[in-house]
């Protein structure tokens, strides 16, 4: 009896010593947690909210930290270690978890990225190192002493590779470069061992209480797109300091658009005339099914109103810093959008120009026929500077002389780097850039600056909207 109440009580004292231990244990790894946040704080202000978004909870299962973008989680005892190591290599940690949660890698599904030469596996593969070089590259270019550290010769020789591409390294452009090389599985686990910083384990969906991911995604997204705004007007000394990073959300927030639905903005609405078997006068319907019993009375109306395009202008650019296989895939895209059904009304007018630093070419479209025949024996002039005043002039010019009635605007092909005209023209004007080969261009207050994903037909705008006021909706 005495043995049993012993054996009891000491059972009860070390399940109180192991729960005081592991709430002492969680409290050193918060104040840790606390104070790397701080530090980060101190040398960008602008990440106010995002550093202070999580719960710290301890995880004897993560190594040595990992977030699903409500919590973070921390092995105490690896935490520790780390932090007596050095605390640098913590803080670059916090960091990089929560630039994953910036730029919303959580939530994007990996395996539809690419593979590194397999299936599903090698493309979640792909996609978490692409996510951690590209977070990476970011927390590597800020000269801010909490997370400056040496880069390891690996590391210089990776970003160089990638920086040869000329574009923003978002995890996606990341993923797309690996796709590339063709790595072997040596060099593979090379670039993981040495870009691997925290535990993506929390990023498959289980059972942990959190908020759904939809409600997640919206936190975030609503924490990145203030932060672009607060870099680009209050904090633009440190957006200068951080190109990188401010590139990387604009990238972020450009949402995607229906290409189909961006033509339509230069349509016009008037009646065809064709049958509306959509619309009849229901009376003749009702007086025929009186009087005869089973033979309503019906008359389609012979006229229809339409929604489509009639008049606008497509000027390329042909200088030499846009090659003509870009070229070619624009136009393919837009006549692959304009040929389908209800998109032409029988006759339009529309010019296909193409300028470099002087006008080559002008096309006369009128008819899908016309469009065709142009697309199957299309040729390339130019190749000259890249001068974007001569088309407007020349559009201009075809106004004056009536050759258009009702120009509802001009798309302009390029790849942004030309002299822009000073003042705004007196149409509506988009300046269209291809992803793969966009760069931030200067485009003026007065046009829209759109980026064509070829893959899907989709547009972005710089404000993650197509800004509809430009085109009097």
């Amino acid at each position: 009896m005495i043995e049993r109440t012993l054996r009891g009580t000491t059972d009860k004292i070390e399940e109180r010593t192991s729960e005081q231990a592991a709430r002492r244990l969680q409290q050193i790894g918060r104040e840790i947690l606390g104070i790397c946040r701080d530090e980060l704080y101190f040398s960008m202000r602008f990440l106010d909210v995002a550093l202070s978004s999580f719960v710290y909870t301890m995880d004897a299962g993560v190594s040595p930290f990992g977030t699903d973008g409500y919590h973070m989680y921390f092995h105490p005892r690896e935490l520790g270690g780390l932090y007596r190591e050095n605390r640098i290599l913590v803080n670059r940690g916090y960091l990089h978890m929560v630039l994953h949660c910036i730029f919303r890698h959580i939530w994007k599904t990996g395996g539809n990225r690419g593979s590194a030469g397999g299936g599903a596996e090698d493309g979640k593969r792909l996609w978490n190192l692409g996510c951690d070089i590209a977070v990476e590259h970011i927390i590597d270019g800020y000269d801010l002493r909490p997370v400056r550290f040496s880069r390891s010769l690996l590391r210089r020789e990776t970003y160089r590779k990638l920086e040869l591409s000329g574009h923003v390294l978002n995890a996606e452009r990341v993923c797309s470069l690996l796709s590339e090389w063709e790595l072997t599985e040596k060099e593979f686990n090379m670039l993981e061992e040495e870009f691997r910083v925290d535990d993506h384990r929390y990023w498959e969906k289980d059972d942990r209480k959190r908020p759904p991911d939809q409600q997640m995604q919206q936190k975030w997204k609503d924490i990145d797109e203030k932060m672009e705004t607060d870099l680009e007007t209050f904090s633009k000394e440190a957006s200068e300091k951080n190109g990188d990073f401010l590139g990387g959300l604009r990238v972020e927030n450009r949402e995607h658009h229906d290409y189909r639905e961006f033509l339509r903005k230069f349509s016009v609405f008037r009646e065809e005339l064709k049958a509306d078997p959509d619309t009849f006068d229901y009376g003749f319907y009702s007086y025929g099914m009186s009087l005869y019993g089973n033979m309503p009375l019906i008359e389609p109306l012979e006229t229809r109103e339409e929604h489509r395009i009639e008049e606008f202008a497509v000027v390329i650019d042909t200088s030499m810093s846009c090659s003509g296989e870009l070229i070619r895939k624009f136009l393919e895209e837009t006549y692959s959008v304009l040929t389908e059904n209800e998109s032409f009304f029988q006759k339009v007018n529309i010019h296909i120009i193409q300028c470099d630093e002087k006008v080559h070419q002008d096309v006369k479209i009128t008819s899908e026929e016309e469009l065709e025949d142009y697309m199957e024996h299309f040729q390339l002039y130019g190749e000259g500077g890249t001068d974007f005043r001569p088309a407007f002039e020349y559009v201009e010019e075809l106004r004056q002389n009536r050759e258009f009635t009702d120009l509802k605007g001009m798309i302009y092909f390029t790849d942004g780097y030309g002299i822009y005209p000073e003042r705004m023209p007196a149409w509506r004007t988009a300046f269209v850039f291809l992803e793969e080969d966009y760069r931030d261009a200067d485009v003026p207050p007065w046009a829209i600056r759109l980026i064509l994903n070829e893959q899907d037909l989709s547009v972005y705008s710089r404000d993650g909207k197509i800004q509809e006021e430009h085109f009097g909706y």
